[in-house]
């Protein structure tokens, strides 16, 4: 009789628990902003249930509900998308240092998801990774919503030259094989099976969301990698396309953004700021203005990634690490260590490449190529060109692309190089969703959207400092605390 009467209660509290967990959320009196509306929809109520929005209405339910949020002088937007972050590592570690310091790496890990989520970012892209790499991040208990792209290099070239043999094949296991290449096939690689048609309906069926492939020739140490012939990109767009798959190509030159053009990909995963033309400033030539001029009128996703260059120069900058922002995206421990003599490795490798090849200090060579993808922003933004917000986090070994913060420095970069905020805040919402096919779930405030939201202080489309000033992040309709989500947050009690 008694084990009986305790399932009966267990039994009960499980039925209340679980009317409470579906209870809908209510925000009342709130200004919403969304990148659909010219205007903000003034005094409106928000209804969610089960992790999506149920209502939007300007109707006055206020003190009705006992699961409502006072949005008085509150805005309520959608949640932040970058379409561009690399989720495999601990920012500045190598795996061998990983090994080493395991305490580290481990509390890293665990609080990067956080740090994203504290910077706004509700909805991540991985561009290049694979399922079994994104189930381990989907482990997280609180993480931003992820998807992925599969990388399709050609075999041996850029990124996959970094990695040594034969380990490369495994981690990048959508690399193409050239036609009329085959014989050059990795050891026991079916060349049939890495062609572009079947490398697109393997990603599909992997549950990839994108395609990316990469056109460069190298940089630093590594120069003269193979690049892939334009028929062969040319059938991946037709081939990937044919499964509803978005391509973006990896391309910060001239000369590769113009493949990209001939070959009639998506997106450009990078800004201009290798230019093939012998011009020692920064100001627009007739080629990267031509160049410029063919992604306006071919419609094409940009992805500026100015904080690709920041990640090198502020290596160099004896103020980052003390940077009390950064204590909010990266653990403790791990900052300690970036200050060490052995976290201090790509420092030291950065500073060798580059003086060595220059005679100049590294800050000051990225300087011009800083200057140039501004000025290319400016030209596109002045156009209304099709500008997608990502941060590349990281986009090297290097500390200084913390996740969660290195989006927010992205946004201040972009605003310093010609963008209003209302361009910012619409390129990391609905510009992102709409180019990953993913605008009928998330990237504006409407009803049926997965409620993927954040409550700030102030109107993001009239400063870009509205993102200092989160109140509090909704995830799937779960309310999160900001400064819970911190890397110096106090521990829970």
């Amino acid at each position: 009789m008694t084990i009986r009467l305790a399932a009966l209660w267990v039994g009960a509290f499980a039925a209340l628990s679980s009317f409470a967990g579906a209870q809908d959320l209510w925000i009342e009196d709130v200004a919403i902003v969304s990148p659909e509306r010219s205007q903000p929809l003034k005094r409106a109520t928000v209804r969610i249930h089960e992790e999506r929005i149920a209502e939007v209405s300007q109707r006055s339910v206020k003190g009705k509900h006992r699961a409502a949020i006072d949005g008085k002088g509150l805005f309520l937007v959608p949640g932040l998308i970058d379409s561009h972050v690399h989720l495999y590592s601990v920012t500045g570690m190598l795996p061998e240092q990983e090994q080493a310091h395991p305490d580290i790496a481990r509390t890293a890990r665990e609080q990067f998801p956080k740090s994203y989520l504290y910077f706004g970012f509700t909805t991540l892209v991985d561009l290049i990774s694979t399922p079994q790499e994104i189930a381990v991040w989907n482990a997280h208990a609180i993480r931003p919503d992820t998807y992925f792209c599969g990388g399709a290099p050609v075999a041996d070239g850029y990124p996959m030259s970094f990695l040594p043999q034969p380990i490369r094949y495994q981690l990048m296991p959508y690399f193409l094989v050239e036609p009329k290449s085959e014989a050059a096939a990795p050891a026991g690689a079916d060349a049939a099976a890495h062609a572009p048609a079947a490398i697109a309906a393997r990603m599909k069926a992997d549950g990839a969301i994108c395609v990316k492939t990469f056109f460069e020739r190298g940089f630093g140490a590594s120069h003269d990698l193979p690049v892939p012939q334009l028929e062969t990109i040319r059938a991946l767009v037709q081939a990937a396309h044919a499964v509803g798959l978005p391509v973006l190509l990896h391309a910060n030159s001239s000369e590769a953004q113009a493949f990209g053009l001939d070959a009639g990909v998506d997106i450009f995963a990078h800004g201009l700021w290798n230019w093939s033309e012998p011009a020692a400033g920064a100001d627009l030539t007739p080629e990267v203005t031509r160049i410029l001029r063919g992604v306006l009128d071919g419609k094409h996703g940009w992805q500026p990634t100015i904080q690709v260059l920041y990640g090198i120069r502020n290596l160099f900058d004896d103020a980052f690490l003390s940077d009390p922002m950064l204590a909010k995206a990266v653990p403790a421990s791990l900052i300690e260590w970036y200050k060490s003599k052995e976290g201090q490795w790509f420092h030291d490798q950065i500073a060798s490449e580059i003086g060595a090849e220059s005679k100049l200090e590294p800050e000051k060579v990225v300087a011009v190529a800083i200057a140039r993808v501004s000025h290319a922003v400016a030209f596109l933004a002045g156009q209304n060109g099709r500008i997608l917000f990502g941060s590349d986090t990281p986009s090297a070994p290097t500390f200084a692309n913390p996740p969660g913060l290195n989006g927010w420095l992205e946004m201040h970069r972009l605003i310093d190089s010609g963008m209003t905020p209302a361009q910012v805040f619409k390129a990391a919402t609905l510009s992102n969703a709409a180019a990953f096919g993913l605008n009928r779930e998330i990237g504006t405030v409407e009803v049926g959207k997965r409620a993927n939201l954040l409550l700030l202080h102030e109107d993001p489309t009239q400063t870009i400092h509205a993102y200092d000033r989160i109140e509090k992040v909704i995830l799937r309709g779960r309310v999160l605390d900001r400064a819970e989500l911190a890397a110096d947050a106090a521990p829970a009690r």
